[in-house]
C-alpha cells in the first residue's frame, strides 16, 4: 500500500486476505461527505492487486448528494476536469458481510492524490488532520459513539413502526427502556451483535428508547478515534443491512416522525496524555481546567460547526424545547437538557458528551468538527460560561440558530473552520449541501397542498 496516504490513520496494517472460498466479491468503498459508502465490486482474485494498490475512481464521488448524483458543482470539479484519484485500503482489515445474498466482504478505503499523499476533500483525512494536531501537542483523544435509531415497516412514503414479531402489536407507544421490547425482538438484534463483532465493532449496551419503535446502541470507547469514526459508519450500514434481513428498515433520520423523539449520535471523549492519564480528571467534581477550555472550545464554535452535526433539511426539526436535543449553547453537570453534558461517576472516567449531533451526521465530520474545536478552546485557553443549572431551555443562554441555509453559510464562511477543514473539503461540503437546499426549496409537499390549494 502507498505508505504516504496511510500515515496517522491509527488502522492496522498487514491486512490479511480474509474470507475463504465461499466469498463471492468484494467491495472497495470510500465514505462520502454524506456519509454514504461508495466503491466498486471485485472479484476474490482481484484481491491481492487491490490492497496493494488501490483502485483509480473520481474524487468527485465523494461530494454527491444525497440522491447520489453528481451535478454539484464545486472547486475541485473546475480544477481537475473530474479527474480520477486513487482509492486506498485504510489498513482496517477487511469486513465480512453476511446479509447480502452471497456472502461479500467490504474493503475500507480512502481517498489519495496521485502521488499517494492524502486528499484533502476526504472526510476521513479530515478527521485524521485534527487527530494528528492534538497528537502533537500529546493529546490524545479516547472516543465513543451512541447512535439511536427507528425501526420501520418496510415500503410506503410514510414511516410507520413495526410489529413485534412475538405478539403483532404494532410498536407505536412510547416505551423508554422497555426489556420486553428488546425481548421480542432479540432475533435481531442477537445478530446485530454477531455482525458487529465479526467486524471488530465492540457494542456495549442496546436500549429501547422515547419513540415508538426507537432504539439506542452504544459503540465502546476507542483511544483511536479513527476506528471509534470507521465502527460508526460502519455500524450504521450494518444496522441497514440486518434489519432487512428481518424484514424491517433501520433508519437514522434525525426525526422520521414529527412528534416523536428524534435520533442522536452523541459523542463522548476524554483526552489523554503518552501514558494514558485522563487529562480530563484532576481529582476534583469539577474537572480540570482544560477540560473546562474543551467545553468553552466546544460551545464557541457550535454555530459555524452546526452544519456537521446537522447536515440535511430534516435535520431542524430534531431540536424541539424540551425534546432533551439541545437548543442552546450551553453546558452543564449530569444534564441531559444541555449541549454539552458532563456526565458522573468516577473521576478517572471523566468526560466530555456532545450532545447536538444528529443520528444522520457523517462520524467523520462530526468527530473532527467537534475535536477540532475542542483543541481551539484548549490552545487559546478559553472559559466557558457558568455551567446551567437544571432544565436549560427555559434559561436566558445563548441559543442555537438551527436553520439549513444559516448553518450552510456560517460554515461556509468560518475562519473557525477553515482552521479545521482543509478548503477542498469545505468547498465540496458547502457546495453539495446548497445545491440540496435549492432542490428542496423546488418541492412542494402534500401538506402545503391540502392547506392552501383550496383557501389560500
Amino acid at each position: 500500500m502507498h505508505g504516504k496516504a496511510s500515515q496517522g490513520s491509527g488502522a492496522r496494517t498487514n491486512i490479511p486476505p480474509q474470507g475463504g472460498t465461499d466469498v463471492s466479491s468484494y467491495r472497495l468503498a470510500v465514505c462520502d461527505l454524506n456519509g454514504t459508502l461508495r466503491g466498486k465490486r471485485f472479484p476474490p482474485s482481484m484481491l491481492g492487486k487491490v490492497l496493494e494498490h488501490g483502485a483509480r475512481m473520481p474524487a468527485s464521488i465523494l461530494a454527491c448528494d444525497i440522491w447520489g448524483e453528481d451535478y454539484a458543482f464545486n472547486e475541485h470539479l473546475r480544477i481537475s476536469g473530474d479527474g480520477d484519484s486513487i482509492c486506498l485500503p485504510t489498513g482496517r482489515a477487511p469486513l465480512p458481510v453476511g446479509w447480502t445474498a452471497e456472502p461479500t466482504i467490504v474493503v475500507p478505503a480512502w481517498m489519495a492524490n496521485e502521488d499517494g499523499t492524502p486528499f484533502a476533500g476526504d472526510p476521513r483525512h479530515g478527521l485524521a488532520a485534527v487527530v494528528k494536531r492534538l497528537s502533537d501537542r500529546g493529546w490524545h483523544p479516547a472516543v465513543a459513539f451512541e447512535l439511536e435509531f427507528y425501526l420501520v415497516r418496510p415500503g410506503g412514503t410514510r414511516p410507520t413502526p413495526i410489529a413485534s414479531p412475538v405478539t403483532g402489536t404494532p410498536l407505536d407507544s412510547d416505551t423508554i427502556l422497555s426489556i420486553d421490547e428488546l425481548d421480542d425482538l432479540e432475533a435481531l438484534f442477537a445478530d446485530m451483535h454477531a455482525a458487529c463483532e465479526r467486524q471488530d465493532i465492540k457494542v456495549e449496551t442496546t436500549t429501547s428508547e422515547n419513540g415508538p419503535g426507537q432504539f439506542e446502541m452504544n459503540l465502546e470507547y476507542s483511544h483511536d478515534p479513527l476506528k471509534a469514526a470507521d465502527d460508526a459508519v460502519f455500524f450504521k450500514r450494518l444496522a441497514r443491512g440486518i434489519a432487512r434481513r428481518h424484514n424491517c428498515v433501520a433508519t437514522f433520520m434525525a426525526k422520521p416522525y414529527g412528534r416523536q423523539s428524534g435520533s442522536s449520535m452523541h459523542v463522548h471523549f476524554s483526552l489523554c496524555d503518552q501514558r494514558g492519564r485522563n487529562l480530563f480528571d484532576d481529582g476534583s467534581a469539577a474537572g480540570s481546567p482544560l477540560m473546562h477550555r474543551a467545553v468553552a472550545g466546544i460551545l464557541d464554535g457550535i454555530q459555524d460547526s452546526l452544519l456537521t452535526y446537522a447536515p440535511h433539511m430534516n435535520s431542524y426539526r430534531r431540536p424541539q424545547t424540551g425534546s432533551l436535543a439541545p437548543t442552546h449553547a450551553s453546558w452543564g453537570y449530569e444534564n441531559r437538557t444541555t449541549a454539552v453534558r458532563i456526565p458522573g461517576g468516577d473521576g478517572r472516567a471523566r468526560r466530555i458528551e456532545f450532545r447536538v449531533p444528529g443520528a444522520d451526521a457523517n462520524p467523520y465530520l462530526a468527530l473532527a468538527a467537534m475535536l477540532g474545536c475542542a483543541l481551539d478552546g484548549m490552545e487559546r485557553k478559553l472559559q466557558p460560561p457558568p455551567a446551567a443549572q437544571g432544565y436549560a431551555y427555559d434559561r436566558d443562554l445563548p441559543p442555537i440558530g438551527y436553520e439549513w441555509a444559516r448553518a450552510i453559510d456560517d460554515f461556509s464562511n468560518s475562519g473557525k473552520m477553515a482552521g479545521i477543514f482543509s478548503p477542498s473539503l469545505m468547498d465540496m461540503y458547502s457546495t453539495c449541501k446548497r445545491y440540496e437546499l435549492e432542490r428542496f426549496r423546488k418541492e412542494v409537499s402534500g401538506f402545503e397542498h391540502r392547506t392552501y390549494l383550496e383557501v389560500a
